[in-house]
């Protein structure tokens, strides 16, 4: 009998148990680390408008970086039935600037400015995982999927150590990322 490769379905239910094991004191440490590393990058550090995410079932906190840099624009989105839509959220007003959304995920109010997707300096995705060719598993929506194509902005996966791997399956639509950043690792797969 033939060994098949999972699919992207049962990879996807595997890593995310796997991620949902991670202590909540190392999942703390690892986070920290992961933004300690972001902030040390020159293109985050010349990066004026930023597009993000706040952190959901133990993705990597990131929301170290927005309170060290209040003054870079920051964008979160809103899941708005297919799609993601971009608001500018002010940093110094973020816990009133932001609500539980669809998937019980933070989002931004609805009457917030719109990002100029336009001027994007720079994306931090959230994955699942992420492989050595760029490639991410997301969660299953098709989100960012429908969104990337489009998108402007160096495009960085930021995931764990331990959810950098090798080869994932992929889809001819999927977008290969510039970057992975991981607690340990900063991989600029678009400039090789």
């Amino acid at each position: 009998m033939t060994d098949f490769p999972p699919t992207k379905k049962q990879l996807r239910r595997t890593l995310l148990n796997q991620r949902r094991q991670i202590p909540h004191e190392i999942w703390q440490q690892k986070s920290q680390a992961l933004c300690d590393r972001l902030c040390d990058w020159q293109i985050f550090q010349q990066a004026q408008n930023i597009l993000t995410f706040s952190s959901f079932r133990q993705e990597p906190d990131l929301s170290p970086l927005w309170q060290i840099f209040p003054d870079k624009n920051w964008g979160f989105s809103r899941c708005v039935e297919k799609d993601l839509i971009w608001h500018q959220v002010a940093i110094a007003d973020f816990d009133n600037n932001m609500r539980s959304g669809a998937f019980g995920i933070l989002e931004p109010r609805h009457d917030l400015p719109f990002m100029d997707l336009q001027n994007i300096d720079l994306i931090l995705i959230p994955a699942v995982a992420c492989d050595r060719q760029g490639y991410r598993l997301g969660y299953g929506g098709g989100f960012y999927d429908r969104w990337l194509p489009n998108s402007t902005g160096f495009k960085a996966g930021v995931i764990f150590d331990e959810f950098y791997v090798d080869e994932l399956p992929h889809d001819a639509w999927d977008v290969p990322l510039d970057a992975i950043f991981t607690d340990s690792k900063a991989l600029m797969l678009g400039l090789l």
